[in-house]
């Protein structure tokens, strides 16, 4: 979703006359478009900015903080950071131009919240890829799960028309981009504001776009994962049989405590029902350990979970307090040595069930579309499965942008391996 916001700031950008650089030591704007669900992506942020500080001291520049760092700190990134000349909220980013039009030298501070959706017209996107694209359909949470900072930054759920999503979709079939990804804080809640179409008909009407052979979304929240999604992606021939499904926690105490709204038995439930109608299903997830008054019995569980899902990726970080949310209130009682042991734990686990699962290839055909250049061995190629699994090959012509059929040979636990047949 970043990647995206940061896509639609370099397109009003470019349109606006504005040429990228290769090499930010080239650049005369930097605009650093922020993350603040984890307090190490803001730690980055205060970093780079020295740097910058010390490019600022030898040659002009102007240097903006645009996103969710900046929704939560506002005046106080430039009262502590005089390097930054304006800060942007994520609802914001349509003014970017106007800002930079403007020759007043005063700092500017643009973090208003609007219930209106700031539609940013196809073409004046930047993407970075010509064969698979992001498409918004939604901003902001309503959920306020106690550890995440997303609805003070992202603000509440709003929900882009359907006919705009749809019309997105086209011009990138008709621009020859094979895959898209529909985006948002939590795509499940969504509700065209005009017709009040649901999600799963929304997937229903994409797939029919001719052209994309590929269709993916992110995020789902499991308490709002119903059987009419699962069956509409079932019907649907170009959505991907992979979810993105955050568990957080594999205790049903700590899930309560996160306002979750579902309990471990609720989320297993959830993935039986999704794997009665796709049997194929893939999944990846996210995990937090060292959640305020997790125990070791809570901590067993998580792992447990793992075990019994099987996910074929996850992103698992420890947890740090984020600023205005309720879980920064509660003391958080598990040392650092503690969430570092539990976190090394867990990700020892998820790559011993990755390798486990990626040999089971080895000696498969699977169908792969392949996004680029291997960025270790320019001699190969790389690109990624339906269920989003990273996958190196050898070609004997350039397949960039085309789907081809990999013959598995070997794997690790981050890629599979083989060669196109």
């Amino acid at each position: 979703m970043n990647e995206n916001d940061s896509e639609r700031l370099a397109g009003l950008l470019v349109n606006g006359g504005a040429k990228p650089t290769s090499a930010i030591e080239d650049s005369d704007i930097i605009i650093i478009n922020t993350c603040a669900v984890r307090q190490k992506s803001e730690e980055k942020l205060f970093s780079l900015l020295g740097r910058i500080a010390r490019m600022k001291s030898k040659k002009p520049l102007i240097v903006g903080v645009a996103g969710c760092v900046s929704q939560l700190y506002r005046s106080q990134l430039l009262e502590k950071n005089p390097v930054v000349d304006f800060v942007l909220g994520p609802d914001n980013f349509w003014q970017v131009q106007d800002i930079l039009e403007q020759s007043t030298g005063e700092k500017i501070v643009a973090t208003s919240w609007s219930r209106t959706w700031h539609a940013t017209a196809p073409d004046r996107l930047h993407r970075q890829s010509t064969i698979t694209a992001f498409v918004t359909i939604m901003e902001g949470c309503n959920n306020f799960c106690s550890y995440c900072v997303v609805p003070y930054t992202r603000g509440r759920e709003k929900f882009r028309p359907a006919e705009s999503i749809f019309a997105e979709i086209k011009d990138l079939a008709q621009k020859g981009f094979k895959e898209i990804q529909l985006l948002g804080q939590n795509v499940c809640a969504y509700r065209d504001p005009e017709t009040k179409m649901d999600f799963s008909e929304l997937l229903r009407r994409a797939s029919g776009v001719h052209g994309i052979q590929w269709i993916r979304f992110l995020t789902s929240h499991p308490k709002d994962f119903n059987r009419d999604l699962a069956v509409a992606m079932k019907e649907s021939s170009t959505v991907c049989h992979q979810l993105h499904l955050p568990v957080q926690s594999g205790s049903s105490a700590i899930l309560k405590k996160m306002n979750r709204g579902y309990t471990r038995e609720d989320y297993l439930d959830t993935i039986d029902m999704i794997r009665s109608h796709l049997p194929d299903a893939s999944f990846s997830t996210d995990i937090i350990v060292g959640y305020p008054d997790e125990t070791e019995e809570d901590f067993l569980e998580t792992l447990s979970i793992l075990e019994q899902v099987r996910f074929t990726n996850i992103f698992s970080f420890r947890y740090s307090p984020r600023p205005f949310t309720a879980a920064a209130k509660i003391q958080d009682a598990v040392p650092f040595e503690i969430k570092r042991r539990r976190l090394i734990e867990v990700q020892a686990l998820q790559k011993q069930i990755q390798i486990d699962s990626h040999r089971k290839f080895i000696g498969h055909k699977i169908l792969v579309l392949t996004l680029g250049k291997n960025s270790k061995d320019p001699k190969k190629f790389t690109g990624r499965n339906e269920a989003f699994q990273v996958v190196n090959f050898t070609a004997n012509q350039d397949v960039i942008g085309q789907f081809v059929q990999i013959e598995i040979t070997s794997c690790g636990p981050y890629s599979l391996r083989g060669h196109a047949v």
